[in-house]
């Protein structure tokens, strides 16, 4: 039995759901769509080639010695982590499109409010601006992610699909490789790195949602300019004093957290690839949830978090006092 406080940020997230469908549903659906009919035209585009050419340039067929190769060696691991990856490029690709989506959608989730006056109507109800502000956190930062990593997996599973189907063609059967692949695996690593992906998106939530309840105008500009400025500046005074204090720490620490953590992955540092293909057993290890909870580790992460929520108690205020009247 929901509680009410339960019950109101649920029709609160439900709205923000129902108000936001084109990019938290559909915006996932197309690219997944899009992203299967593009290898669809290419498979068949390239059986067409190879037909024109004798086989010779058989798009498929040249690849086969690949697979070929790790049937004789027995080697489930490879055939296993290269259908891992082709499941989880596809969800890669859908979290960019969600990365744009989640900031635009922060960007002018309380600045639409004011600009079409609907706010009068909101807070004629029995809503609290805290409450209000929360939905829209709860909506981008978990709602969001659940929604592409469902579109995500489904795309890769019909990717899997569309391989086996397509080698079948050239006498390969193929479906019993599919007992290689981990789709549970993969599904439970995109799901688990949901909670994370909200923690680490905090600092971005927080500035976008107070631009958003601040800026009377062109918000963006603010969002985005301010921080380059700042960043600039640093520079500047770093050029005239030697370099004594450094910006790197600002542009990775700072300015990319409070405008690109809205991205998934952003917790993957450069050197966690270097793991890929080298000291990760599996190719698939350096996307494990224990290798991304280890960012938690870092202080800068944790300081980052407790900064966007200041940031969001600065929107939630200024809400509440902000009409532009």
């Amino acid at each position: 039995m929901k509680t009410p406080v339960l019950n109101e940020m649920y029709w609160l997230v439900k709205r923000e759901f129902w108000e936001h469908r084109g990019g938290f549903l559909w915006a996932p659906v197309i690219v997944g769509g899009v992203f299967l009919l593009l290898n669809i035209m290419g498979v068949i585009a390239g059986e067409v080639l190879g037909g024109h050419f004798n086989g010779h340039a058989d798009f498929i067929g040249n690849n086969m010695h690949l697979f070929d190769q790790a049937l004789k060696d027995a080697d489930a691991d490879k055939i296993g982590a290269g259908l891992d990856i082709m499941m989880f490029s596809t969800t890669a690709i859908i979290s960019i499109v969600l990365g744009f989506v989640v900031f635009f959608y922060f960007l002018g989730a309380l600045y639409d409010d004011r600009r079409d006056r609907s706010l009068l109507f909101w807070k004629s109800l029995p809503l609290s601006d805290t409450a209000t502000v929360l939905s829209k956190v709860v909506a981008g930062t978990i709602l969001a992610p659940v929604i592409a990593v469902v579109c995500g997996v489904l795309t890769g599973i019909g990717m899997l699909l569309l391989f086996t189907i397509t080698l079948s063609f050239h006498g390969v059967s193929l479906w019993h490789l599919l007992t290689y692949a981990h789709p549970f695996r993969v599904t439970a690593n995109l799901i688990g790195t949901i909670p994370l992906y909200t923690l680490w998106a905090l600092p971005a939530t927080g500035w976008l949602l107070l631009c958003s309840a601040w800026a009377r105008s062109k918000p963006f500009l603010w969002a985005a300019v301010l921080p380059v400025a700042v960043g600039l500046m640093l520079g500047w005074f770093n050029l005239l004093a030697g370099h004594i204090l450094g910006s790197d720490w600002y542009w990775s620490d700072v300015f990319g957290r409070i405008l690109l953590s809205v991205f998934p992955g952003g917790w993957l540092g450069l050197q966690h690839f270097s793991d890929m293909g080298g000291n990760a057993a599996h190719p698939m290890d350096f996307l494990s949830l224990g290798n991304s909870y280890s960012v938690m580790a870092a202080p800068s992460f944790w300081i980052g978090a407790i900064a966007g929520l200041a940031l969001i108690a600065g929107a939630i205020w200024l809400r509440r006092w902000r009409d532009d009247t």
